[in-house]
């Protein structure tokens, strides 16, 4: 539910001390709410979170959110809109207080002609997006609702506020859905 990457931070923090030209990555940050990428629009950087947590969504036509990931530290922005040369698939927004380091495109393609490194780590997180929404989607297939909003109120507890019209968007239900969803998970802990 919340991804993050401590080798890729590893690895970036290393290449940012490292950086011969300081404009090549740079540490940028952003305030609880604002918007990192939008859908749509073209990147003109790729982000590595370094601490923080965004959510990353998009916006159906039908002007519904869809959350498809929790993201923290150590995970990669908007690097497949470069890579693709694509306006940007999900926007991502911040759900506290976020600091990434922010590449230069024309450093990350440099990067990815000539730095190995770079590319292991990025074939390991394509991977594991894929494993990660073929599971989500199939777990969320297989369980209820409710199931799935326990284990998320279990992540709100621990690690991250949650409102809920993200939880909502992120199990792709209304908001109507949710509070009885929420209501049965009540009625469920009181009744045992």
């Amino acid at each position: 539910m919340l991804r993050t990457n401590q080798p890729f931070l590893d690895y970036l923090e290393e290449l940012y001390q490292k950086q011969s030209r300081k404009e090549n990555i740079v540490l940028k940050s952003y305030g609880k709410g604002e918007k990192i990428l939008s859908q749509n629009e073209s990147s003109t950087k790729i982000m590595l979170i370094r601490s923080g947590i965004t959510k990353c969504y998009f916006v159906e036509e039908n002007d519904k959110e869809y959350i498809v990931e929790f993201l923290g530290k150590g995970e990669i922005i908007g690097e497949i809109e470069v890579i693709k040369n694509v306006p940007c698939l999900c926007s991502i927004e911040a759900m506290t207080e976020v600091t990434v380091y922010a590449m230069s495109i024309p450093y990350f393609r440099n990067l990815l002609k000539n730095d190995l490194t770079l590319n292991n780590f990025l074939l390991d997180v394509f991977a594991e997006r894929i494993v990660n929404t073929s599971s989500r989607a199939s777990y969320q297939q297989l369980h209820t609702t409710e199931h799935t909003l326990s284990q998320l109120l279990e992540l709100k507890s621990k690690e991250m506020e949650i409102s809920k019209e993200d939880m909502a968007a992120y199990l792709g239900i209304t908001l109507r859905s949710l509070n009885r969803a929420l209501k049965e998970i009540n009625e469920n802990n009181t009744g045992e």
